[in-house]
């Protein structure tokens, strides 16, 4: 293949990288894991460049972090104008307007048409963890339900609300208590012979049944939701799951929390994910892409729940430093500049349509499934019995690597390729990424079935 963007001209690891890699084994912890063998030397756009002088094209976007691309000349100049003139304050001790503008966009470009504020925190975790605070103090309820499959991060009330217990939950408990974990739709893998409306219906009544057996609805505060799950593998709801869920929520007067740190901002092809579903969260959470890599959270609620907690109870030494609200505040500007919700979509299509390919082609692809810009392939060892090919999954992220493209694992099972390219990526740079990812497949089926 001729390759204009990837060239891996060394075994991962390279000799600089081995080196390096050596010295981070010796300081860092095992348990901060990571799945490229090499270290970052220069980034733009989709294209990454390491220490060894190896070119890969970006399929991961630090994990949905950068829907504008790396290193972006509008966040740079952003960054190299706020910077001189203060780094921080400390929003609580004296505060910047660059907090407040940002909270404006947030607010209305948010779905909802009712009155909203905004507050900002550090990280998604931080994020999902003081709207549960909120919801609490408004409703004046201490029970939190999440769903099977889901991911709220990694802090100990973000990981009790995690649905899938490793890496995230093994061996770290006791977890925080009065959390509760609702059913949550799986189309693939719904009950053979069973059609996806009847799913639907059949999970809304599980979910109907879950606040008589597990929780009575009285005494819940909130009810997190993904509007596509990340982590489990972008499982994407029905709409009419996630419409009846929200339906339920407003009769037992429960904030429906939509948790969108890695949904939004573009990815799906709307800047909020919940829009393709048709409901207004009384809550939603987001990060990642906020702020093309500064760390930097925000909750965007309904004026009177936000407004509930009073003066001191809400907030934190780093919330909303002026570089994350400076950064933020220019990816809204590339986003609408460049179109980015809509290339999303167009990403989106010609990703699905070599997906449609791929599956034709490999019979270790089970299913492939997206919303805009976030696609997936799921692999499996048959495709009758839908038994998940961990181990496959595996190998394909190596051999694509090994050719200079960076892609990600999810799912449930761990047998999901994940998705998530910058939405400034190229054609070309598309084209040639996924040609990767097809011989990264079929050079894995080799490795691994034979």
């Amino acid at each position: 293949m001729n390759r204009q963007f990837a060239n891996v001209k060394t075994e991962l690891p390279g000799p600089k990288a081995k080196e390096l890699l050596e010295r981070r084994h010796n300081a860092v912890p095992h348990g901060v894991s990571y799945g490229t063998p090499t270290f970052v030397e220069s980034a733009k756009g989709a294209l990454l460049k390491d220490i060894d002088g190896n070119h890969f094209i970006d399929f991961a976007g630090a994990i949905g972090v950068n829907n504008v691309g790396h290193s972006h000349d509008t966040v740079v100049n952003a960054l190299q104008d706020q910077a001189p003139k203060y780094i921080h304050t400390g929003f609580n001790v004296m505060m910047y307007d660059s907090y407040v503008e940002l909270a404006e966009k947030l607010a209305d470009l948010s779905p909802g048409s009712f009155d909203k504020k905004v507050m900002f925190l550090n990280s998604g975790a931080e994020a999902n963890e003081n709207a549960v605070k909120i919801a609490r103090k408004y409703t004046g309820r201490q029970a939190v339900v999440s769903v099977t499959g889901g991911f709220h991060g990694r802090t100990l009330l973000a990981m009790s609300m995690t649905g899938k217990v490793k890496p995230y939950k093994y061996e770290y408990g006791p977890f925080a208590p009065e959390v509760y974990h609702a059913p949550f739709p799986y189309n693939y893998r719904r009950p053979d012979g069973m059609s996806e409306e009847a799913y639907t219906d059949e999970l809304l009544k599980r979910v109907k049944d879950f606040f008589i057996t597990e929780v009575d609805p009285s005494q819940v505060a909130a009810f997190f939701m993904e509007p596509v799950q990340g982590e489990s593998g972008f499982i994407i709801p029905n709409k009419k799951f996630v419409q009846g869920v929200y339906e339920l929520c407003k009769q037992h007067g429960i904030l429906f929390i939509a948790d969108e740190i890695q949904t939004g901002f573009g990815r799906t092809g709307k800047y909020f994910a919940m829009d393709h579903f048709g409901v207004e969260p009384d809550l939603v959470t987001v990060s990642k892409s906020m702020a093309a890599g500064l760390p930097i959270s925000g909750i965007i609620g309904r004026q009177e729940v936000m407004d509930f907690a009073q003066k001191g109870e809400l907030g934190g030494t780093y919330c909303g430093t002026p570089l994350g609200c400076r950064a933020g505040l220019a990816v809204l500007e590339v986003m609408e500049k460049e179109n980015l919700n809509d290339r999303a979509v167009k990403i989106g299509e010609k990703v699905m349509e070599k997906f449609g390919k791929m599956y034709d082609c490999f019979d270790a692809i089970g299913d492939y499934r997206g919303l805009g810009a976030m696609c997936a392939l799921e692999f499996v060892k048959d495709r009758d019995t839908k038994e998940p090919d961990k181990a496959l999954t595996g190998q394909v992220l190596k051999e694509a690597r090994e050719r200079g493209l960076i892609a990600l694992n999810a799912g449930v099972f761990d047998n999901v390729v994940r998705l998530l390219m910058p939405l400034v990526t190229t054609d070309e740079q598309l084209e040639e990424g996924l040609d990767i990812l097809e011989e990264a497949i079929e050079a894995a089926t080799v490795s691994v079935r034979v």
